[in-house]
Parts: structure tokens; C-alpha cells; sequence
């Protein structure tokens, strides 16, 4: 049994748990993940900012009337994603990430691009609709890393959730090696023209939630180990974006390590809360 299972277990032997933790938990889930997420993609609402406006729908200081926006959005996302889990019938859908995506952006927006010959340039991005154009990322190298061209990117897609639903049935991956599979699979696609990696870290969720385990948070303190991560698994799957859509669990090990061990510090930490909320014997 790996650590993640006894932890699990543990904290499942320790149910009932009361409802005013649950809320707790619940509460600062909603700000963690929703602040974290967001940072980690250039948001610049602080923390504080982030509570008042969650718990209170207002904020203090000065804030981008789009990072607000942003961070409102992104909450309906996991609330959506929430509800999509807890329906243990319905399965994962290209439809559903495509709302997912909709529901984070929210309204159609123009911003600055590059274009493949290096010039600058502006472009409409059609929220819940798969990229038109092609996208890319510079690495630490200087080099050109290329996702999916739109031309494959809907056929990818479709991969991405036939092989999602036949492995959760197969149940030959733990929930998050699933997880941690999918949203590698997911990045390398990268199939709308914004929001991409948000909605990763919300498939993770998703499956986790879907499986009974605690959703993780990626820290925005730690964005550099975690694209190192997915850099690690991006050179075992190679440059060929098709490739590393169909990537193996053996592959991405650098990223379900990291996985992993977010997971184990979530999970201690709502087993240690569970001890600490009650009485103890004298």
C-alpha cells in the first residue's frame, strides 16, 4: 500500500467528520485554490484581496478590474467542476471541458501575441472554442516547444477523453496517477488559446474529488518546480505533441512525484486537523 493509501485510508477512519470542519475545509479551499491557480498565470490580486472578494464579493486596495473578474470566474469554474464530479454517472466530456474553459474566461477578450515569425500582434480569444492558431512556448533553452496544431487538436481531444473514461473503468491507476496523466495529456494538447493550465489543475481536481480523495493545490511559490516537472516528462515523451498526448504513466514520473507529494501534505494536514478539532483523552 503506498503512502497516499494509508493516508487516505486514515482519514477515511476518522469520518464522521463534523460539519463545521467540513465547511473550514471547504472555505479554504475555495481561496487557496482559486488564489494559487490564478497567481501562478500572472494574476496580481493578493491573497487578502483574493479572501475579501470570495467571502465578501468585495476587496481592498487597488486591483486590475480583470484580475477581479478572473478570480470570480475561476471560482464558478470549480464549482462547476464540484458538481460535475459528484455525479458519479456522468462521464468526462470534450463538451464539459469546453464549458469549463467558457465559464473561467467568461466573455471573448483580445490580447498581445507573437506570431511565428516573431512579430508582434493582437488576437480575439473566442472563450470555450478551440484554438485557431498555433501555440507555442519558449523553453529555459531558447528553444520552440510546439502544443497540438489546431488542425489535430479536436481529434486529440476526443483521445484525450476516450482513454480518460476507459482507464477510470479499467481502475488500473491510482486516482492520482489518473490525475496527474490526465492533465499531462491535457497540457500537451493545449487546445483553447487561453486558460489552458488553469484548467488542467481543474481536472486534477475533478478527478480527485470524483474519486474521494481532497483536491490538491499547486502553490504559486513552487510554478517553477512544477513546470519543471512537466518539462522533466516532456523530454521523456519527446517534441511531437501527438506523443506526448498519449504519453504513459511511466513517463510522466517526474510529475506524479510531485503530484504525489502534494497530495500526501493535503492529506496529513486535514488528518491532523481532524485530530486537533477533537477533545483528546486524559
Amino acid at each position: 500500500m503506498s503512502r497516499v493509501e494509508q493516508l487516505h485510508q486514515e482519514l477515511e477512519q476518522l469520518k464522521p467528520i463534523s460539519v463545521a470542519l467540513q465547511r473550514r475545509w471547504e472555505q479554504q479551499l475555495m481561496i487557496d485554490l482559486n488564489y494559487n491557480s490564478n497567481r501562478i498565470e500572472g494574476n496580481t490580486l493578493t491573497y487578502g484581496q483574493t479572501q475579501l472578494l470570495l467571502m465578501f464579493g468585495k476587496t481592498t486596495g487597488n486591483a486590475d478590474m480583470r484580475d477581479l473578474e478572473e478570480m470570480k470566474a475561476h471560482n464558478a469554474g470549480l464549482k462547476m467542476v464540484k458538481q460535475y464530479a459528484s455525479d458519479k454517472e456522468r462521464p468526462l466530456t470534450t463538451a464539459f471541458i469546453r464549458e469549463l474553459n467558457g465559464t473561467i474566461l467568461k466573455e471573448d477578450f483580445w490580447k498581445n501575441a507573437i506570431t511565428q515569425d516573431g512579430q508582434s500582434t493582437r488576437m480575439k480569444v473566442k472563450v470555450g472554442v478551440y484554438k485557431t492558431r498555433p501555440n507555442s512556448v519558449i523553453t529555459s533553452t531558447g528553444a520552440l516547444f510546439e502544443y497540438a496544431s489546431p488542425e489535430e487538436t479536436s481529434a486529440l481531444m476526443s483521445d484525450l477523453v476516450e482513454w480518460y473514461s476507459s482507464a477510470e473503468k479499467m481502475a488500473l491507476l491510482s486516482p492520482i496517477a489518473l490525475a496527474s496523466l490526465l492533465h499531462y495529456r491535457y497540457i500537451r494538447i493545449h487546445p483553447f488559446e487561453d486558460g489552458n493550465g488553469r484548467i488542467a489543475r481543474l481536472l486534477v481536481s475533478y478527478v480527485l474529488e470524483r474519486h474521494g480523495y481532497p483536491m490538491v493545490i499547486v502553490p504559486a511559490t513552487e510554478r517553477n518546480n512544477y513546470i519543471d516537472a512537466l518539462n522533466l516528462c516532456d523530454i521523456n515523451t519527446g517534441n511531437v505533441p501527438a506523443d506526448g498526448a498519449a504519453a504513459t504513466i511511466e513517463q510522466i514520473k517526474p510529475f506524479l512525484e510531485y503530484m504525489t507529494g502534494l497530495l500526501e501534505k493535503t492529506l496529513e494536514h486535514y488528518i491532523q486537523s481532524v485530530k486537533e478539532s477533537r477533545p483528546q483523552n486524559t
